[in-house]
This record gives structure tokens, C-alpha cells and sequence, in this order.
């Protein structure tokens, strides 16, 4: 069995990590979704709030694509999460030539910390390349159309919550 694993903080999780969870689907018999705790990015949703919106938008993915998609919070190396939940592969999202230098540091560390786990990049769709969480935030922060970045249940958290 191949388990793959999608790293992020997923703050919110937007249409492209959707993008790359479903044809990542495609690739592995299970794909577990790390949610990165990482308190130090300061993240608007809570990790059980998170935790709950990835969940929410995978459940049915899971009976389209006929495999298991989890959800694993983590705060440790990326590595030993990958370790913890067995995977063979990490999966990360690119959008763009500045992610591809970032990620390949991140790959040559992990490499060296354990060669047996392989990353595998997906291109974000073009139509969303420019889609990031931080953004996606600010946009509904500032009073924005968000809906065309988001889950339309990701959209109407994010309108609570930045109504206070």
C-alpha cells in the first residue's frame, strides 16, 4: 500500500489545496493530510477548526477516489511526520518558481535525514496559482470576494471569524 502524505498549515485550506489533494488522490491507496500546528505562523483558525474544514471537504473525495484520505495533525520534522504515518511519499504543492527553491532546500534536508521517503511536486492548476492562504485572509479581512479561492463552507468561516 502507498501513503502519501500532504503537508500544510492549511490556514484556511483553499481550491488549491484541493487541487492538489484530489490528483494526489489519484497517486497513493491513502493520502494523509498533515496539519501543521506551527503556532509561530500565528494561524486565524484554530488546528481543531482546520483539522474540521479539511475533513469536511475530503469526506467525499474519499468515496470518489475509492482510498482513505486522513487528517493528521503534526509539530514535529516533516520527516518524522512522514515516518509516523508511514508514508513512502511527501507531496507538495508548487505554484510558482520562488515555492520550487524553498522546496528544494526542504527536499535535499529530508533526503539527508531519511532517503527512503520520496517528494513529489504537483503544479497548482493554473487556475489557481496565485491562490495562497495568506492572501485569501487578507482578501476576506479587507472585505472581499473570496469565493473563488475557497470551499464555499471554507468561505463562510472565514466571513465569521474575521466579523469577530
Amino acid at each position: 500500500m502507498r501513503t502519501g502524505l500532504y503537508p500544510g498549515t492549511f490556514d484556511p485550506v483553499t481550491l488549491g489545496h484541493m487541487d492538489i489533494i484530489q490528483r494526489a488522490a489519484t497517486l497513493v491507496d491513502e493520502l494523509v493530510i498533515g496539519v501543521a500546528i506551527n503556532g509561530d505562523k500565528g494561524p486565524l483558525f484554530s488546528l481543531d477548526e482546520r483539522v474540521a474544514m479539511i475533513e469536511a471537504e475530503c469526506g467525499p473525495l474519499q468515496e470518489r477516489f475509492g482510498m482513505t484520505i486522513r487528517v493528521h495533525p503534526f509539530e514535529n520534522l516533516l520527516i518524522d511526520c512522514a515516518r509516523d504515518v508511514g508514508a513512502q511519499l511527501i507531496i507538495r504543492g508548487l505554484r510558482a518558481v520562488a515555492d520550487f527553491e524553498y522546496e528544494f532546500q526542504m527536499v535535499g534536508m529530508n533526503r539527508v535525514l531519511d532517503d527512503s521517503v520520496e517528494t513529489v511536486f504537483l503544479m497548482a492548476d493554473t487556475e489557481h496559482q496565485a491562490v495562497a492562504s495568506k492572501l485569501v485572509k487578507e482578501i476576506a479581512r479587507l472585505g472581499g470576494n473570496v469565493s473563488r479561492f475557497v470551499p464555499t463552507a471554507v468561505e463562510r468561516a472565514l466571513r465569521e471569524k474575521v466579523a469577530g
